[in-house]
């Protein structure tokens, strides 16, 4: 599958869960995550999906894959925190918000202050 292709399929399936097409959604999300089980977008769009569902346990699971490729990515560190509040975990979930919040310091360091990233 080209990455256009999984991006296409992460969006629609995306779209489709916003407009209620929950099966749908479903099929897409794992056709996506099957079909290129490396990618980061797929399985945080996956455990998006499953958490705002409240499939907590499937959710967790696919937070997990993200997670291992990209440890330091703010939102999926948000996920999972999100995820283990939902979970009854408060130490597990203090821990990843802790870890959000700390990616979201470093990236807000990395602009200057009076800078907006090139946009004006």
């Amino acid at each position: 599958m080209t990455e256009d292709a999984l991006q296409t399929l992460i969006e629609d399936a995306t779209f489709d869960y916003t407009m209620g097409d929950h099966d749908a959604a479903m099929a897409k999300i794992n056709e996506a995550t099957s079909a290129a089980p490396q990618s980061f977008a797929a399985w945080h769009a996956s455990a998006e999906i499953h958490l705002n569902l409240e499939r907590l346990d499937e959710a967790l699971h696919a937070a997990e894959q993200a997670h291992a490729l990209q440890p330091d990515d703010l939102f999926i560190n948000t996920t999972l925190s999100r995820i283990w509040v939902g979970k009854g975990d408060k130490e597990a979930a203090e821990r990843f918000g802790a870890r959000a919040k700390m990616l979201g310091w470093k990236d807000q360091l990395k602009t200057p202050p009076g800078q907006t990233d090139g946009i004006n």
